[in-house]
């Protein structure tokens, strides 16, 4: 009896029960609970411990509707009502209109996990109406491939050509590029803190040789394209150089995010079966392209095909970065050992529409960042110039808190929508004080190397394939598959990155959970503040308007 708080009970039992259920919206968690149990995800943090009702022999039981005039006072504890027996030194309470009501305590309601409504509807049915119209625009160019090859004559010609020495090249950079993006991803995995150093300068020096051998073709097609290489390879060593004094956090912030994959041993199947679906995808996809060829307008039907895949294949990532993102957020917020498979089927039905749209939005975002870093670096007295910069920073702010790339924790965890998210993840980090941190993360320009390092290393087997055989075809094959190499390497990426993605977010939303007793970013954030530590973060405003 000393554990539970009396309660005056309405004469209507039935009007209680209600009031009860309105005041303790913790049943509706606690159901919700039960909902995530039954699909795999079990809390091993906190058990529920539910006390057994044995009432004392002094106390006994009542199932009265209405209050005794003698003994209003009721006590209840988990469900059942019993009745304290007054002692006869006791005073007679008041009756009971004159007694006030007592006020429950209201209880902190916890955030809601199982949310069952779908996010960014509209960007779900655009990119499954795109799908669909995908889908029909590859089968009839498939067709037109083979109506194409039964035809005699030039179309004929030109299309056995194509198949001779286009498609097995092609078809290779594929095989080539799913290879290289497992081996990457179970690289990081195995030695993050070598691999942030490898990725880093490998993708110089691929990048840099690609170019180099492209331009050894003495082609003008191959020359352009290899000076794009070149150029790329410079500013790639340029980075590598300006992020050295950060590579030893971003080391150590990696290796403590991956702690938790060992937990889920088959929190890789998602990305597994987004490659497979996205080899398959990719494999059709190059047969469109050739049947474009005979086709009205191949050149726009080619650029065509270009922006779908690449869509196609962010929405893939995505997908397979809101799957490890809950897994990986419920094991830090909640305690939970959550079921991959259902956070999979959450990912590719509740919240695929935020996929897509983030799919669209975020590479766009992430190139402001570029660019706002470059803009940061000019330097100068021409006050047009600068306030040109100024006003494309202030842009790129307001699109950085409505949209990034952090929300997918948020997106996956609670079923927010994309934008809702990007703001609720932003104003955490500012409340935390780790902006300046999480500005200056790593780990996006890492995997994105990665992909730039498997498409290097696709160019340099595949054109130098091509100049033995057709070296007309050299300059198309390098592009394509450059793109095949890092579309294919990004979506294997996907579990590195969430994990990171889930570390910062999650250490925001609770920074003394016991699974950052490491302190490492607590650490960073007084050395940042004491200026033993200097970072360079994402400019917001340039140098001349900061001073």
């Amino acid at each position: 009896m000393g554990a539970s708080e009396p309660v005056v009970e309405r004469e209507n039992g039935d009007v209680e029960r209600e009031e009860e259920e309105k005041e303790n919206p913790k049943e509706d968690v606690e159901v919700k609970d039960v909902e995530d149990v039954e699909k795999g995800e079990v809390g091993f943090q906190e058990p529920v411990v539910q006390i057994q009702n044995n009432p004392p022999r002094q106390v006994r039981m009542s199932r009265l509707q209405r209050l005794s005039t003698t003994n209003p006072l009721r006590l209840i504890i988990n469900g059942a009502t019993r009745v304290a027996t007054p002692s006869p030194s006791q005073p007679r309470p008041p009756p009971p209109h004159s007694q006030p009501r007592s006020t429950p305590t209201p209880q902190p309601s916890l955030t809601n996990l199982n949310s069952r409504a779908y996010t960014n509807k509209i960007s779900l049915f655009l990119f499954l109406l795109h799908t669909v119209v995908a889908v029909g625009l590859v089968c009839f160019l498939l067709f037109k491939g083979i109506q194409g090859l039964l035809e005699a004559g030039a179309t004929e010609r030109k299309e056995k050509r194509v198949l001779e020495y286009f498609l097995p090249q092609v078809e290779a950079a594929s095989l080539l590029s799913i290879t290289l993006a497992f081996s990457w991803q179970k690289a990081v995995r195995e030695w993050p803190k070598f691999m942030v150093h490898f990725i880093l300068w490998s993708s110089f020096v691929m990048s840099l040789s690609a170019g180099i051998l492209l331009i050894c073709f003495q082609k003008p097609p191959t020359d352009g394209v290899g000076v794009l290489f070149i150029a790329f390879a410079i500013c790639n060593g340029l980075y590598g150089c300006w992020v050295t004094r950060r590579i030893k956090f971003c080391s150590k912030v990696l290796i403590k995010s991956l702690e938790p994959v060992s937990k889920f041993p088959d929190l890789n199947q998602p990305t597994y079966w987004m490659l497979g679906i996205g080899f398959l995808w990719m494999s059709l996809w190059i047969l469109a392209v050739i049947g474009a060829l005979n086709f009205y307008f191949p050149p726009l039907i080619i650029i065509l095909l270009v922006l779908s895949l690449a869509w196609t294949a962010e929405v893939m990532r995505n997908v397979a970065n809101l799957t490890v993102s809950r897994v990986i957020a419920l094991y830090y917020l909640r305690g939970m050992q959550s079921s991959t498979q259902f956070c999979f089927q959450r990912a590719v039905s509740i919240n695929l529409g935020s996929a897509c749209l983030g799919s669209l939005f975020v590479p766009a975002i992430e190139a402001l960042r570029i660019v706002a870093r470059g803009l940061n670096l000019l330097e100068g007295e021409d006050e047009f110039m600068f306030s040109c910069a100024h006003c494309c920073l202030r842009v790129m702010e307001s699109i950085f808190r409505y949209g990034n790339g952090w929300a997918y924790v948020q997106i996956a965890a609670y079923g927010k929508g994309f934008v809702q998210a990007s703001q609720d993840t932003w104003e955490l980090f500012q409340k935390r004080e780790i902006v300046t941190i999480v500005d200056s993360d790593m780990t996006s320009s890492i995997c994105f190397l990665t992909g730039v390092c498997s498409g290097s290393i696709c160019v340099i087997v595949v054109a130098a394939w091509t100049a033995r055989v057709h070296q007309n075809f050299t300059a198309t094959i390098s592009l394509l598959a450059f793109f095949i190499g890092y579309l294919m390497t990004r979506i294997a990426m996907a579990l590195p990155h969430a994990c990171v993605s889930c570390y910062y977010v999650c250490y925001a939303e609770n920074p003394d959970n016991r699974l950052f007793s490491d302190k490492t970013i607590s650490e960073r954030l007084e050395s940042i503040k004491a200026g033993r530590d200097v970072v360079v973060p994402t400019p917001r405003v340039p140098r001349q308007f900061a001073r």
